[in-house]
């Protein structure tokens, strides 16, 4: 009786109960070193994000190598899975839970018409899930305009083979990807992110797949919709959801684009869901 919790900032969270100075002072640690703790995760992840970048541009040697040069290979859906080696072989003993957040959701469609024997799930985060005969930039036609237009009038272009030839990518600028990415997300988390930001090439996501009923059709699908998402809006994910329904469709209310910044623990508990669905 006449126990009191005070909630207050993280730096001042204070538990008070019946005088017992000993266990507020055991809580007060416990917090510092937990808030301590997240600090040095921040920093060691942004010390190995900082590496690979620089480990990337060393090896990628120029923009028009990192995005895809058209005139030395071409970068499309297919290219992975091309020698019929690659992912075979690496789940030829194993079944898997295919995630794909974004315009990785292409990938995912594409490798689950592939070999769906080996996906037990599919679970597609705010993400392309395309239809047969559809582009992933389709699924952006209402915020981007159309394929053709975006090409014509976009000032995000990027042309890695140069000004006379067509663009091979496109990369927003910083403040344009924090509004429309992670307009719910930590700052820490937001800095983080920019340091691994690349460019988004053209050939995956100009590239129509061709997806079957009875392959594809067969998948187990799931979406994860991001309600308050400003990248791909919830009324063209609804429309995604509504045009080529998945066995289940789950909501993240407060989420931006990056739900595995914004709402960790939501995602989490709805991937974790998913994964025991018989």
């Amino acid at each position: 009786m006449g126990n009191r919790v005070i909630c207050m900032k993280k730096k001042d969270v204070v538990i008070r109960s019946g005088g017992d100075g000993s266990r507020s002072k055991r809580v007060n640690r416990s917090q510092r070193k937990l808030l301590a703790d997240e600090e040095s995760l921040h920093r060691r992840a942004l010390s190995m994000a900082i590496h690979q970048a620089q480990v990337s541009q060393r090896f990628d040697g120029s923009m028009s190598r990192r995005i895809g040069s058209t005139s030395s290979r071409r970068g499309t859906l297919s290219d992975p899975f091309a020698n019929n080696k690659q992912v075979p072989e690496f789940l030829e003993s194993l079944t898997v839970i295919l995630v794909g957040h974004s315009t990785g959701g292409a990938c995912v469609s594409y490798a689950l018409e592939r070999f769906p024997e080996k996906i037990s799930k599919a679970i597609f985060i705010c993400a392309t899930m395309v239809t047969d005969g559809q582009r992933p930039f389709d699924v952006f036609a209402d915020e981007l305009g159309s394929a053709e237009r975006f090409m014509k009038e976009s000032q995000f272009l990027i042309y890695g083979n140069g000004k006379d030839k067509p663009a091979t990518g496109f990369m927003f600028e910083k403040q344009h990807m924090k509004g429309l990415y992670f307009n719910q997300s930590p700052n820490k988390d937001i800095a983080l992110s920019m340091i691994s930001m690349r460019p988004v090439p053209f050939g995956p996501m100009m590239e129509k797949l061709s997806l079957s009923a009875e392959r594809y059709g067969k998948g187990r699908r799931f979406y994860v919709q991001t309600l308050d998402d400003l990248a791909l809006s919830p009324d063209v994910q609804e429309k995604l959801v509504r045009e080529n329904s998945p066995e289940a469709v789950f909501k993240i209310k407060g989420s931006d684009h990056c739900p595995f910044f914004s709402k960790p623990q939501s995602l989490h508990k709805i991937l974790l869901e998913i994964a025991q669905i018989p």
